[in-house]
């Protein structure tokens, strides 16, 4: 893969994802010649990430360098980028880079215009602005869109991907809400999963909730990834419809905000549970009347473990 040329790099803005990426780029040989940065704590990153670059506005990052790193909220990437076109800070040449993962370059029409390069190259990874993140950026991967069949540009993101030390992974424009779905789904709604988890242990009385429940998330987590499917434990993946009866009542007594979610992720549970041949046809029906219909309706009985697992 040919290496591109030493670039300068203009940064807008440095939060959390553009100050990190910038000082990426910095480390693999870029000069990073401007940044942006309006809040107190996004001034701070930049010194912090990016020492003694000059902080400017957004116009003015973008017209000194040539390549211009937007790291921008999804819905002010496309008026950003006609600014700046209408500014004149964007020509021919230059390579326009956003970080969203909802868009592909379409949200760039304005640099393609310009006759700039539009890439997509959205980190698969979160981010909190510190220097740890450098290291995490190279166990990541980077969602690379670039216009339908422009073989050039598709191989610049990878180079500045591979250059950062993350894996490229190729996304069609056409892909990018699904892609971008399956994302957020599984790592936002991990985030609320856990705090959940966590609130209601606390709630129960254990001490130092997070400490008690993380090697068993981790495991979880692990076993998911590796065995997809076949990974599922716990009541639901065993039938053990007395014990999700209890849970429903527990929940729907001290925690009706938490019953909603648990009971639409076990019916997602029972679906998933059916098609890796964990759970048969009856037990998976009994299961999804007691979902559908609350816990008076199923068997009151005490939790059945049987030992075969601790979820």
């Amino acid at each position: 893969m040919t290496r591109p040329a030493r670039l300068a790099v203009g940064v807008v803005s440095a939060g959390r994802v553009g100050s990190v990426l910038g000082a990426a780029l910095a480390r693999a040989g870029h000069a990073v010649a401007a940044v942006s940065a309006v809040s107190d704590a996004s001034v701070r990153r930049a010194e912090r990430l990016l020492p003694d670059v000059p902080v400017l506005p957004p116009d003015e990052v973008a017209a000194r360098c040539d390549l211009v790193l937007l790291a921008l909220p999804d819905d002010v990437l496309a008026p950003m980028t006609s600014g700046l076109a209408r500014a004149g800070a964007l020509r021919a040449g230059q390579i326009v880079v956003h970080t969203s993962g909802a868009h592909g370059v379409d949200v760039l029409g304005a640099a393609a215009e310009a006759g700039a390069l539009p890439l997509a190259l959205h980190p698969i990874m979160t981010f909190t602005g510190r220097e740890e993140d450098l290291e995490r950026l190279t166990a990541a991967a980077v969602g690379i869109t670039a216009g339908s069949g422009d073989e050039a540009a598709w191989h610049v993101g990878e180079a500045l991907t591979v250059e950062m030390g993350a894996e490229p992974v190729r996304v069609p424009e056409a892909a990018r809400p699904l892609y971008h779905a399956a994302l957020a789904h599984g790592a936002n709604h991990l985030a609320t999963i856990v705090a959940d988890s966590v609130d209601l242990l606390r709630d129960a009385g254990i001490d130092r909730p997070d400490r008690v429940v993380a090697p068993l998330l981790s495991a979880s987590l692990d076993n998911s990834l590796r065995h997809e499917g076949r990974a599922l434990t716990g009541p639901v993946a065993r039938g053990d419809s007395g014990t999700v009866a209890a849970h429903l009542r527990v929940l729907a007594e001290q925690a009706p905000d938490v019953r909603p979610t648990y009971a639409a992720l076990a019916r997602r549970t029972v679906a998933r549970a059916r098609i890796a041949g964990l759970l048969g046809e009856d037990a998976a029906r009994e299961l999804e009347t007691l979902l559908e219909r609350g816990p008076e309706t199923g068997p009151d009985t005490t939790d059945p473990d049987d030992g075969r697992d601790l979820q």
